[in-house]
Order: C-alpha cells, then sequence, then structure tokens
C-alpha cells in the first residue's frame, strides 16, 4: 500500500513508487542497514525520504527481550505524524508513504517529508547560551512551548524516545537575529521510534523527560527556569506539581546520569550521532 499527496501523484504518475525511491539521488544524511536518510530534490523543493528494510528476525527479537518495541518501518513515523498534528504538536509534513510486504523481519517501507528549511535546532540555538544568554522573552516562550509540548504528548499517550531539544526545530524566517518571541513556530521531528497508546506509561514519561533534562542541563537554565517548565508540563503550583508528580521527579537524577555516562562511553568510541 501506498500514499502520495497531489504533487508527488504527478510527479511520479506511472511509476512503482518502490521502484522510484531506489532511482532518488540527493545528499545520504544516515546509512545504517536496515535503514537510509537521504535529501532531495523535486520541482525546486527539498525533501527527505527515510527508506525502511527489513530489521529481520534477530533484531526483532533483542528487542523484545529487552520489552523494547522493534522498529519496523516507516509506519511509525506516519502514524506518530498524523497524532502529532492532532494534538495541535507542529512536526513534519508528510507527502509520501508506502509500505510493502506482510512478514514484519522483512518488510519495505518509506516515508517522504518536507524539508523544514529556515530553521535551527535548539541544540543549536543554545550552545552559546552560558556565554551569550538569549532574551529573557525567548527563553520563556521556549521553555512554555516545549513544556506544553511535552505535556500534550505524555497526556495523550504518545512518548518519543529520543526527546533530546536536537530534535525540536525553530523556524527563524528572518534570521538568528530577529526572532519574535511572541511569534515562535516549533516543531518536533525524529518521530520513528515515537509509541502511541491509550495511556502514556510512567517509564517512558521518565525517559523522555530525563532525555530532555539531560540535553539542557549545560546550556545555562536557572532553577526558577526549570520550575517554570514543571508548572507548565504539569498544570500545577509547583507544590502540588512535586508532590502529585513525586513518582517523575525522583528517578530523574539517577536517570540523567545513566544518560551522561552513556554519552560519554558512546562518544569516546565515536558511537553517539
Amino acid at each position: 500500500m501506498f500514499w502520495l499527496c497531489n504533487d508527488f501523484k504527478c510527479a511520479w504518475k506511472g511509476c512503482d513508487p518502490f521502484e522510484k525511491i531506489e532511482t532518488l539521488q540527493g545528499k545520504v544524511y544516515r546509512q545504517l542497514e536496515a535503514r537510509k536518510t537521504l535529501q532531495f530534490e523535486q520541482y525546486g523543493k527539498s525533501f527527505f525520504i527515510k527508506i525502511h528494510q527489513g530489521v529481520g528476525w534477530k533484531e526483532i527479537l533483542d528487542n523484545l527481550i529487552r520489552l523494547r518495541a522493534p522498529v519496523l518501518g516507516a509506519g511509525n513515523e506516519w502514524r506518530a505524524i498524523q497524532k502529532l498534528e492532532s494534538l495541535g504538536v507542529k512536526t513534519m509534513t508528510a507527502v509520501a508513504y508506502g509500505q510493502q510486504g506482510s512478514n514484519p523481519a522483512h518488510q519495505k517501507s518509506f516515508i517522504v517529508t518536507e524539508d523544514l528549511i529556515n530553521t535551527i535546532s535548539l541544540e543549536d540555538l543554545c550552545v552559546e547560551w552560558p556565554t551569550a544568554p538569549p532574551s529573557f522573552q525567548l527563553k520563556i516562550a521556549l521553555i512554555n512551548r516545549v513544556a506544553d509540548v511535552s505535556r500534550r504528548l505524555h497526556q495523550n499517550g504518545v512518548n518519543h524516545r529520543d526527546y533530546y531539544i536536537c530534535h525540536f526545530l525553530l523556524y527563524i524566517p528572518h534570521g538568528l537575529a530577529n526572532i519574535d518571541p511572541d511569534n515562535i513556530t516549533l516543531s518536533l521531528i525524529d518521530l520513528h521510534r515515537s509509541q502511541i497508546r491509550s495511556i502514556t506509561p510512567k517509564r517512558w514519561i521518565i525517559k523522555d523527560i530525563a532525555g530532555l533534562w539531560f540535553s539542557v542541563v549545560d546550556i545555562g537554565l536557572s532553577q526558577r527556569d526549570l520550575f517554570r517548565f514543571i508548572r507548565i508540563y504539569t498544570g500545577l503550583p509547583l507544590r502540588e506539581a512535586f508532590t502529585q508528580y513525586q513518582w517523575l521527579w525522583q528517578p530523574l537524577e539517577r536517570k540523567v546520569q545513566t544518560l551522561h555516562r552513556r554519552y560519554h562511553r558512546k562518544s569516546k568510541n565515536g558511537e553517539w550521532l
């Protein structure tokens, strides 16, 4: 099965989509055994395609043994994009999707999304904050928006599994010097490992928030900034937030320390991507 937006129906008319994607030329951003991410152009516009090959039964069984949901293909990201759109969370715009084969270990799939041009990741935006702090208004606007997105995800059964500020893209059509704190557009990307349920399990909420905390620990946020995030995320006064969400705050420090150790180990081995 496959779905194409109108522009891609015209551009790929008469073609088998699964044959067409093999002919696409562009810049390879990531190449793994079972997945490739490629940037390409069509009609003067930029797009990204993620092509998933079958992961094999070994990968599936390894994930199941570790109580992890295996990522079987592009369908995961396709469903996550639709879910985020329904929640009013800005994300990528899907323009083509396809899935071929019923065997989950050998299934082939792809998803094409519009390139989010004129954007910068929050990781790149915040790297200079310790020595060159942003305006108070911009910092507060970003904290509020990230907290609101986090709340919408977790209160509606979604967890990201790679929830770091590098996966938030800020729209900067007029450049870094002209960001309007009262009118920011922030998009959440890289949804291929996301999970969707009726209720988000606490352990996955803890993992998401720990990842977020880990990725902002060195950008110069104050305790007051963190408290603001907590108030927006929980929708409660601080005293109630700490009491009702004790299950979340207590394990965070331990989880963040684990992420630090893993980061430094992978950095040393050149594995962290």
